[in-house]
């Protein structure tokens, strides 16, 4: 009877035998499906993980990234007359994101997300970035799929190509993800140049994420993405196009990212620019309650001040270019909500035309956790 099989290796040629070779190592190397148990080893994690980020081509920070995943160390060449943004920023189970109520596709998403707020604040544009991942061997199989796929979703979205990183084994999982970021040298906004007189502005509405965050941890079930009160909790946007628009129209005086609270954020500008600030509590744009959020005794205004993760910008506009600031960009309203003082005292004026002292209560790791 013929054999169907493939012919003894004595019989090829060694021309197709090469062929053969670099067909077989190049499904090896790019391979997106999990990987067997048996090899369950830092090298085909590393593999699975190199093949699950091949870039787009001519995307992103590509063409700045000379050498990527493979060897000791990236190399990086920044555009000429342009400053390097460097940030980091972990994600960790149990602090960040649980295991039983986060999709791993959504761990993925934001673990990136959230790191690239901290561009936008400055203005800057992302380029590359570091992934450090330490999780048990039971989640490098499915899990680590889906979080590959969230991951590389928000790496094609907002154009930032990964360069490297670590991996090793952790009882639970944590992630450290490294930005690399470029602004044009002199033109980073910074949280020091607020002045007194300036107008205060936020970016879209705050205490969403923390709204989410909450229906979260009381659902039985995984959160899904299709739920709109959950999704800026679930798949933050960080306001790069904002930001760099904001950069190029040279209006902003200082800038952060909201990503722990309004209240806890804002005095953090105000003590690198020296100064105060005085918040209107009646133009805050909060976030809509819905009848479930209601029966948790959930206060809008409490939510927009004092909780995380929104990664909207803050920023300070003198009086005369605030005139030219439109209300919303590309959808996202931007909204005055106070005024920067001479003196140093941070106060809420409330309905009631008092004014009272605000006190930093969003989220601070360690302080005992409200989460």
């Amino acid at each position: 009877m013929a054999s169907t099989g493939p012919p003894p290796m004595a019989w090829v040629s060694r021309a197709e035998r090469r062929k053969l070779y670099c067909r077989l190592s190049c499904r090896l190397e790019f391979s997106h499906n999990s990987v067997p148990r048996k090899l369950q080893n830092e090298d085909a994690i590393l593999r699975k993980i190199a093949g699950s980020s091949r870039p787009s081509s001519g995307r992103g920070g590509a063409k700045s990234v000379v050498l990527g995943i493979g060897d000791d160390a990236a190399l990086f060449r920044p555009k000429p007359g342009h400053e390097l943004i460097l940030t980091c920023d972990w994600f960790l189970e149990g602090t960040h994101f649980l295991r039983e109520k986060h999709h791993p596709d959504s761990a993925g998403w934001k673990c990136l997300a959230r790191a690239l707020s901290d561009v936008a604040a400055m203005g800057g544009i992302p380029r590359c970035f570091l992934l450090s991942l330490a999780l048990p061997e039971t989640h490098t199989g499915p899990w680590l799929d889906l979080f590959l796929g969230g991951l590389r979703r928000a790496s094609r979205r907002f154009r930032c190509l990964l360069a490297g990183g670590d991996t090793t084994r952790h009882n639970d999982i944590l992630i450290t993800v490294t930005v690399v970021g470029e602004v044009r040298t002199g033109s980073a906004i910074l949280r020091s140049g607020a002045r007194p007189g300036d107008i205060l502005y936020v970016s879209g509405r705050l205490g969403e994420a923390e709204l989410g965050l909450q229906l979260v941890r009381h659902s039985k079930a995984r959160a899904g993405a299709k739920n709109p009160l959950t999704r800026k909790h679930l798949y933050p946007e960080p306001r790069l196009a904002l930001s760099q628009w904001l950069a190029q129209k040279g209006s902003p005086t200082a800038m952060i990212d909201l990503s722990d609270g309004l209240s806890t954020d804002l005095p953090r500008l105000c003590a690198a620019s020296a100064v105060g600030a005085l918040l209107e509590g009646s133009r805050i744009p909060q976030t809509r309650i819905t009848g479930v959020a209601l029966r948790r005794d959930c206060n809008p205004l409490h939510l927009a001040l004092h909780g995380g993760d929104d990664y909207e910008l803050l920023f300070t506009v003198p009086p005369g270019r605030a005139k030219s600031l439109p209300k919303t960009f590309r959808g996202v309203n931007l909204t005055a909500i106070g005024k920067i003082t001479e003196s140093r005292e941070l106060l809420l004026l409330e309905e009631n035309g008092r004014s009272k002292q605000l006190v930093p209560s969003g989220w601070d790791p360690f302080r005992k956790a409200r989460r």
